[in-house]
């Protein structure tokens, strides 16, 4: 058999991070306070103090914590960027995840005992690229972007020098991660670079007659939803547009990635971890996911052919992205 898929789960705060290590995470990724992270909402994230504190919290429980660094530095901004992968080390992360190839330069030439992960938005998806990462970096495991088909995942696992990990649940992106422009062709700020799809300076809600309301990104109207509708933090990937007389999501449909009827795929293709998305989410998120995953990771060990319970689905139900869960791309034949 297959050496257990490691379950990675977010930490948007310290509250989420006891959810994740109380319900069953093997490792949770974090973000520090600051530009360095593709999470940076306001109130979000750890401070150098936190991280060493999340550290210490986790390793008590036999546990990981890996600091995730995955949006790229501008011209002239390195310094942050390099001082925030420092304080890490010094911190005790297990791993760094990493986008840029320059910051994965400067931890692989300053701090070599520290396993550094080639983050989602280093947009790594063929057996070239990562040998590349791998002979210049000395990456030990790389995230593989949402746009791959479960087939060509197989493969990846079967050619890849390093260890494999993918998104297993959460919020998707229809964008090959670390390419959106988006968000920058309305508000001047590249996710990419700033850290968030839509920066919370450019949201405006307004509320409408009938307990209806609207949202708009920057001046863009993004949505608008009508009485009793459930309206989640906008995206312009997400948004609901007219065209003729139609009007309809354009691009993409509020939906959530739900690989759970795939975990006997993935354990056999040999994926080494699965990554649960949502640092923006709160506690409550962390720790019903968490424990989902947890059970069905479980249960996949076990001695019983495995099955997706009812009750799993059900739950996952409830925190997905517009009520409903998807395979994504990894469904698709043709890839």
């Amino acid at each position: 058999m297959s050496p257990a898929m490691e379950l990675v789960c977010p930490a948007g705060s310290p509250a989420a991070l006891a959810a994740a290590l109380e319900y069953g995470a093997d490792a949770v990724y974090v973000g520090l306070r600051n530009a360095t992270n593709a999470r940076a909402f306001p109130g979000l994230n750890f401070t150098a103090g936190a991280l060493a504190a999340a550290v210490s919290a986790a390793h008590a429980l036999h546990k990981k914590i890996y600091l995730a660094l995955n949006t790229y530095p501008t011209s002239g901004q390195m310094r942050l960027w390099k001082e925030s992968v420092d304080a890490a080390v010094v911190a005790g992360v297990d791993a760094l995840i990493i986008a840029d190839m320059a910051l994965l330069d400067h931890a692989a030439r300053h701090h070599p005992a520290t396993p550094r992960h080639l983050s989602v938005q280093g947009s790594a998806t063929t057996p070239a690229a990562l040998r590349f990462f791998h002979e210049r970096f000395g990456i030990a495991r790389a995230v593989l972007p949402r746009v791959l088909s479960i087939a060509q995942v197989e493969r990846l696992c079967e050619q890849s020098p390093v260890a494999i990990e993918v998104f297993a649940f959460g919020s998707l992106c229809i964008m090959v991660e670390g390419r959106c422009q988006l968000s920058s062709h309305v508000t001047g700020q590249s996710p990419n670079c700033h850290g968030v799809c839509s920066p919370a300076e450019h949201v405006h809600w307004k509320e409408l007659p009938e307990d209806r309301r609207e949202v708009r990104l920057n001046r863009v109207l993004v949505d608008r939803f009508d009485t009793g509708e459930a309206a989640s933090y906008p995206t312009l990937c997400k948004g609901r547009y007219r065209h003729g007389d139609a009007l309809f999501y354009a691009l993409e449909e509020p939906t959530s990635l739900n690989t759970l009827p795939l975990l006997p795929r993935l354990a056999q293709a040999g994926v080494a971890a699965l990554k649960v998305e949502g640092r923006q989410r709160g506690p409550a998120y962390v720790a019903q996911v968490t424990g989902v995953w947890r059970q069905a990771l479980d249960a996949l060990a076990g001695p019983r052919p495995f099955q997706v319970l009812p009750e799993w689905e059900a739950q996952l139900f409830h925190v997905s992205e517009g009520r409903q869960t998807t395979l994504g791309p990894y469904h698709r034949s043709w890839q």
